[in-house]
């Protein structure tokens, strides 16, 4: 299949439980809760995305006919002349990643002897083979993934609240303050939780503060 991709680049990771890690961030066109354009952003099951996932016109996006042309620009985005021991890493995230994501391309990715990470709301199911699963749910989206690495939940969401995820199959679980005019109060909010919560951590967008891609 053909892969519709926004962008590709280097970066830290900048929220959940690889905050600060060096990876490559493979940004996919495309969701299935949210067109991406403000005309929709009202009627959409998802409206406090923050991220431009439409269209191929990012850096380093495109559209790339084979898994191993994708796997090959990421490669490239990846600083080996820097990395020494540092074991590569890819974020594949969106939009919705599982659109497009298949078996295919994790292995791909990984015979480029990379780590491969996936940010999905859980609606969908991922191919075998990910080395690491990071679900975020959302309000009003059937959730099919329920286990996983680390459980992301921004907060808060009057219908997806901590309490109906924290029995699912998650080593960390995760709240993160919704950005926008609340965000003080968010903030707030979601640190009262994890702590009389400790089985909730709190993830702060840390790339928005320090301004990092």
């Amino acid at each position: 299949m053909a892969y519709a991709v926004k962008e590709i680049y280097y970066t830290l990771q900048g929220e959940g439980h690889m905050t600060g890690r060096p990876a490559v961030f493979l940004r996919f066109a495309g969701c299935n809760l949210w067109s991406g354009l403000e005309r929709d952003r009202l009627s959409a099951i998802c409206q406090f995305c923050d991220t431009d996932f439409v269209g191929m016109d990012g850096v380093g996006g495109g559209r790339f006919q084979t898994p191993k042309q994708l796997a090959d620009a990421v490669s490239e985005a990846w600083p080996a002349h820097r990395s020494g021991q540092a074991k590569p890493y890819v974020v594949c995230t969106g939009g919705e990643p599982l659109l497009q994501l298949d078996h295919d391309l994790v292995q791909a990715l990984q015979s480029q002897g990379f780590e491969v990470a996936i940010e999905t709301n859980g609606t969908l199911i991922p191919p075998d083979g990910l080395d690491w699963i990071c679900v975020s749910p959302k309000e009003g989206a059937l959730l099919q993934l329920k286990h996983g690495d680390e459980l992301k939940l921004v907060y808060p969401q009057k219908g997806a609240m901590p309490h109906v995820f924290e029995t699912l199959e998650f080593e960390y679980f995760f709240l993160q303050p919704m950005d926008g005019p609340d965000i003080i109060e968010n903030t707030q909010s979601a640190l009262r939780y994890c702590l009389e919560h400790p089985q909730w951590r709190l993830s702060i967008q840390t790339h928005k503060m320090l301004n990092i891609p």
